[in-house]
């Protein structure tokens, strides 16, 4: 069929009706308690790492922890065909559950490891299974209007910058073929951390140095580049407190029609 440039084109402004992102950093960094901020969520659990939190989660038996990669299949089955009022859900995190789905692949292709194909084929088939899981969030959250929060902690590792020296960065702790489909699926990666404000110090005979302190605030970095994986679709702020109201509110501005920015400022 011929498209017709009069009746076949439409205006979209690209703004999904809920958020698809993954949080990473450090233990300890806040990454659990921003995501159970969120409206009405439940959780997938494949770590205990809500401490002293109390949660909606899936009841997989001991302590509440998927053990398989099926279980949390089956988790997000349910929220997809059952009626429900959930407005978020939650995996956390990515890093524990990666090795549910190597185990997974594994036992359906007879290996004994996921390095046994040999030539990186198992990491391959990995990162494609990343795939369909991820199509079935995004298919979530675009039938049931649901956002979904994924929780990964954070690895460094050492990259060549093209006509640079090889520079440090902090990404997702998964197999980089595995991380690099959830980063470029999700519409926000960000980093979580402690906001450090730099000090110089006198080190005599005119020598300073600089001092990193610890505010006590913090904060998730929305932007990335050559040192920390982070992004975002929203026009974000380059960071923001570590809360799900702040990034609501963040939301809310990034997204406001122009008209209304304009008659805000008078």
């Amino acid at each position: 069929m011929a498209i017709n440039l009069e009746t076949d084109i439409q205006v979209t402004s690209g703004v999904p009706e809920a958020p698809l992102l993954v949080i990473h950093g450090f233990d300890g960094s806040g990454k659990t308690t921003f995501a159970a901020g969120s409206a009405n969520n439940i959780f997938i659990q494949t770590e205990a790492g809500q401490g002293i939190l109390k949660i909606n989660t899936f009841n997989f038996g001991k302590d509440r922890i998927a053990t398989s990669y099926s279980q949390v299949l089956e988790a997000i089955e349910a929220l997809q065909t059952q009626d429900h009022d959930y407005e978020t859900l939650v995996i956390d995190s990515l890093d524990h559950l990666e090795p549910l789905l190597w185990e997974d692949l594994c036992q359906k292709n007879n290996w004994s490891s996921i390095e046994a194909p040999g030539y990186g084929k198992g990491y391959t088939a990995a990162s494609l299974e990343w795939r369909v899981l991820l199509k079935k969030l995004v298919k979530l959250r675009n039938t049931k209007g649901m956002a979904v929060v994924l929780i990964a902690h954070c690895q460094k590792s050492t990259i060549d910058e093209p006509g640079e020296s090889q520079i440090t960065r902090w990404d997702l702790k998964l197999h980089p073929k595995s991380g690099a489909v959830v980063s470029e699926t999700v519409d926000c990666v960000f980093f979580a951390r402690h906001k450090v404000k730099l000090t110089t110090e006198q080190q005599g005979f005119g020598q300073t140095k600089k001092i990193g302190k610890d505010t006590g605030e913090r904060i998730m970095i929305t932007e990335g580049g050559p040192h920390v994986n982070a992004k975002n679709r929203f026009k974000l702020p380059k960071e923001i407190p570590l809360s799900w109201d702040a990034f609501m509110s963040a939301m809310g501005e990034s997204i406001k029609p122009s008209t209304e920015k304009e008659k805000a400022n008078g």
